[in-house]
């Protein structure tokens, strides 16, 4: 493991990385196209002579049902993961993905089988939150764990840009079909396509892992056999409370980043301000492209000065850049590309978490552990941050821009509370086996 540590990155580091970000973010395309054509499949999967905000609420509804089933997918294919192999799960999790995504394009509608469609809906949602629930601790732990140690903060950076490029595919895949399709032909049968494409993708995401190799640390665990010998998740629990509430709140910062700023914004661009649905997908994808750029970065920074400063001061960023965006989206819309795009550049603060987590539990249940803090924490915070935003704007337009700034205030005293060496080092110091 000394070597492993010593070394610089190699062909094998990049291929490996490559990999496993590619097939994530084909992964997480499909878990997010559903929010792209929210208003849509809202019209599509509801009574027509319901209130317009309650159609919505009820489509967010589903979507945040994915969220909602994260925890138990993920804390068995962790268990399986902490026992038998990282390299598994990884490769199951992109099957579990794939078909409920297939099946979903191939639904009938309200008006074909009535309260039936929407409810065949969530049960496609509850799936694909299952499988993503093992698919993102997994690439997090499966590519700490084969790189060196000083290069980690710039590969989880780059696998989490590699995840989120997801969003970016989704969104350019959206901006197409809203682009060359008109509007009946989208309610028709346009929707649909996005499913099938992510139904593909998700197959030959499969195939891609096959070329994946088992990770350094967890072979070195199965020869010195040091395995955890009780339930990983009961060891989690009983041993590693604080690694779970740092790795909780963080990623409520990230849900909140991911999904206000990133996944609902173009909706409520179009709803709130009028702005032409083809419009509002194009600065995204332009936002989405900056997100990538922000990962990579906030994941060298992390190599270069540390977790703590980077994230404090990304999240002072976070907090400028997201409050700017929202305000001008109202003020002054012709802004809304650069100001989106600025907006994005900050949300890539996420970039440190995954950083975070993997260095926050011992390698023999980090799976468990990331898995459990991350999907249950995202069930809560990323499930109903959806709806609660969308209620809150009830009172106020700037709900959105609210919710992401106290987020990045509770990331700003993380941030502090990390760069205290006497509290860091309880947190940050289980990278070793």
């Amino acid at each position: 493991m000394d070597q492993l540590n010593a070394r610089r990155l190699n062909r094998q580091d990049y291929k490996t990385l490559a990999l496993a970000a590619l097939g994530g973010a084909l992964e997480f395309y499909d878990f997010i196209i559903f929010v792209f054509f929210a208003a849509v499949i809202g019209e599509r999967f509801f009574p027509a002579d319901i209130p317009d905000w309650l159609r919505q609420m009820q489509t967010f509804a589903i979507f945040a049902a994915g969220y909602l089933a994260r925890p138990l997918g993920g804390i068995i294919m962790a268990h399986f993961g902490d026992s038998r192999g990282r390299k598994k799960m990884f490769s199951l999790s992109i099957l579990l993905m794939a078909l409920p995504t297939l099946a979903m394009g191939m639904l009938p509608v309200y008006s074909d089988i009535g309260i039936v469609a929407p409810l065949l809906l969530l049960l496609m949602r509850i799936l694909q939150g299952a499988a993503i629930g093992g698919e993102v601790p997994g690439a997090w732990v499966f590519v700490a764990e084969h790189v060196p140690e000083k290069r980690i903060g710039f590969a989880c950076g780059t696998l989490t840009a590699g995840l989120t490029a997801g969003i970016l595919l989704g969104s350019i895949i959206a901006t197409i079909i809203n682009s060359t399709l008109s509007a009946a032909e989208i309610t028709s049968f346009g929707w649909r396509i996005p499913f099938f494409l992510g139904g593909i993708f998700g197959l030959i995401a499969m195939y891609l892992r096959r070329w994946l190799q088992e990770t350094p640390v967890f072979q070195q665990m199965q020869a010195r056999k040091t395995l955890a010998e009780k339930l990983p998740l009961q060891t989690v629990l009983l041993n590693h409370k604080r690694g779970v509430l740092v790795s909780m709140l963080l990623t409520w910062l990230l849900s909140a980043c991911i999904v206000v700023v990133i996944l609902m914004a173009p909706v409520l661009l179009q709803k709130q301000h009028g702005i032409p649905a083809a419009l509002t997908l194009q600065a995204n994808s332009l936002a989405t492209v900056m997100l990538l750029v922000g990962c990579i970065v906030s994941g060298a920074a992390v190599d270069r000065v540390g977790a703590a400063k980077t994230l404090s001061t990304g999240c002072v960023l976070l907090a400028a850049c997201s409050w700017f965006f929202f305000y001008s989206a109202a003020m002054a819309p012709q802004y809304l590309f650069i100001t989106y795009a600025i907006a994005g550049l900050s949300v890539g603060v996420v970039g440190v978490v995954s950083f975070i987590m993997v260095h926050a539990f011992p390698a023999a249940v980090r799976f468990s552990g990331i898995s459990f803090s991350y999907n249950v924490s995202y069930a809560i915070f990323g499930g109903l941050t959806p709806i609660f935003v969308t209620w809150m704007m009830k009172f106020t337009p700037m709900a959105p821009a609210y919710y992401v700034l106290t987020l990045a205030g509770m990331g700003l005293l993380l941030g502090l509370y990390l760069g205290n060496p006497k509290r860091s080092h309880n947190v940050l110091s289980q990278m070793n086996v």
